[in-house]
């Protein structure tokens, strides 16, 4: 690993280091954590280098906690000074914060293990053997592709292709210790076709993966974008109606991460979420089961243990169509009277929040060209844009992009329009779910079909 503090020193020792300086200083519970690592960016534009950036960070975050006060302190400066002083003034902090009875570490009953992170695949050498010189040749043979696409194809806003090589590690005071490696690569490309009047239609495609081997081809990834773009060109309103809506794979994503987001602890003990009162009860179509998983090999999303140190573990969230419950961290369980899900994300200067992991919505059988088939007039979602959803509520309302359905097929181009809904009667109106599963980051889903939304178009 190149993701190392200084000569010899892991960022497992530093984060050890940490918690035995903040014990030293008083500290009744404490944790820490360290990110180091290397990571990469190379742009290119029209064949040309725009951008070549290459750069390592190391950062420690220390949460120490007194009584129910909490108090959580972040550094990149770790020469052996200066963390004794960051040590003590962290626990001079807790000291006069308010305090919280349900502040404190996990059971250690609870605590994972790194012992099993090689076999969850997140780190892949090849990625960190990457030359410079190998990085620009994949972007620029990802732009290329997107520019001989389509003699349509007209400008290109350049292909971007990232790495970053990390070392992950958490240490608490009651004895848990845990690091892991980790690699990751995504390649993204953006075409621009000239549509009537000089207006530009710009398409996008990527791949993230943890390992080399998963990485779309630089090449499809760039075919894909031109086309994105082409297939906007001479895009149109439809009028107003109550139709089918059909999401590609990447729009369904969309969907899960906006019930994700209310299906935490977090979101349950401040009232802000629409799934309140609906453990155990229909919620979504019987087509629907949903999956936190952050246990799948080379995942974005996947880990041997969660952002407090307790051992990760698959949670369904939907299961054909009845909501199974709340992802939880160790403080939304105390308050909620619960159990933790295993499922703290954890930022260096943010206290340990519940997150989705892994999300996926399990596939069905159908081929996509079978959803579409028998719908009369609808709409193909390919892009969304906007925040409108409202957690508490549901409420959904975004612009969209796409293709007019007629008879079945795709029948022309549409772009600035509106879908509307609520969030929970669009689960509930899914009456096809297709078999192409696809990921994009720490999510999949396949094509799925909304038996009707309202669409204001023209």
């Amino acid at each position: 690993m190149t993701a190392r503090a200084a000569e010899g020193v892991s960022a497992l020792d530093i984060a050890r280091r940490a918690v035995q300086l903040a014990r030293r200083a008083g500290a009744e519970q404490c944790d820490a954590i360290v990110v180091a690592g290397s990571e990469s960016t190379v742009t290119v534009r029209l064949g040309e280098i725009e951008k070549l950036i290459e750069a390592g960070s190391i950062g420690l975050g220390l949460r120490v906690i007194q009584g129910g006060r909490t108090a959580i302190c972040a550094t990149s400066d770790l020469a052996p000074d200066a963390l004794e002083r960051f040590a003590a003034e962290t626990v001079e902090l807790a000291a006069i914060s308010a305090p919280d009875e349900y502040a404190g570490l996990p059971d250690p009953a609870l605590f994972g293990s790194a012992r099993d992170a090689a076999a969850l695949g997140l780190y892949d050498e090849r990625i960190e053997a990457l030359s410079p010189d190998e990085k620009i040749r994949l972007a620029r043979e990802c732009e290329a592709a997107a520019l001989a696409a389509d003699r349509r194809i007209t400008n290109s806003d350049g292909a971007t292709l990232s790495t970053r090589v990390s070392e992950v590690a958490l240490v608490n005071s009651l004895g848990f210790e845990g690091s892991y490696p980790a690699t990751s690569i995504s390649l993204v490309a953006e075409a621009i076709a000239d549509d009537a009047e000089g207006k530009k239609r710009p398409g996008y495609w990527f791949s993230a993966e943890r390992s080399l081997s998963r990485l779309g081809d630089p090449a499809e990834v760039g075919r894909i974008a031109a086309r994105r773009a082409v297939d906007q060109l001479g895009a149109r309103k439809p009028a107003t109606a109550r139709v089918p809506v059909v999401f590609e794979p990447m729009m369904a994503v969309s969907l899960l991460g906006h019930l994700a987001a209310c299906a935490t602890g977090d979101a349950l003990y401040r009232g802000a979420t629409f799934l309140a009162g609906r453990e155990g009860q229909a919620l979504a179509s019987p087509l629907v089961t949903i999956v936190d998983d952050p246990l799948l090999p080379g995942r974005f999303g996947t880990r041997p243990f969660d952002g407090e140190g307790v051992a990760a573990r698959r949670n369904v969230l939907v299961q054909a169509g009845r909501f199974e419950g709340f992802l939880f961290d160790c403080y939304t369980a105390r308050r909620l009277g619960r159990a933790t899900t295993g499922s703290a994300a954890r930022g260096l200067e943010s206290a340990p929040a519940p997150s989705s992991s892994n999300l996926v919505l399990e596939p069905g059988s159908l081929d996509p060209a079978d959803i579409l088939r028998g719908i009369p007039q609808g709409l193909y979602v390919t892009a969304l844009m906007g925040a409108g959803f409202n957690p508490a509520t549901g409420d959904y309302s975004r612009g969209a992009a796409g293709f007019w359905i007629e008879d079945g097929q795709l029948a022309y181009p549409v772009s600035e329009v509106n879908v509307s809904g609520n969030l929970a009667q669009m689960l509930a109106d899914i009456d096809a779910v297709g078999s192409d599963l696809a990921w994009f980051g720490a999510a999949a889903a396949p094509t799925i079909r909304i038996r009707e939304m309202t669409v204001s178009g023209r």
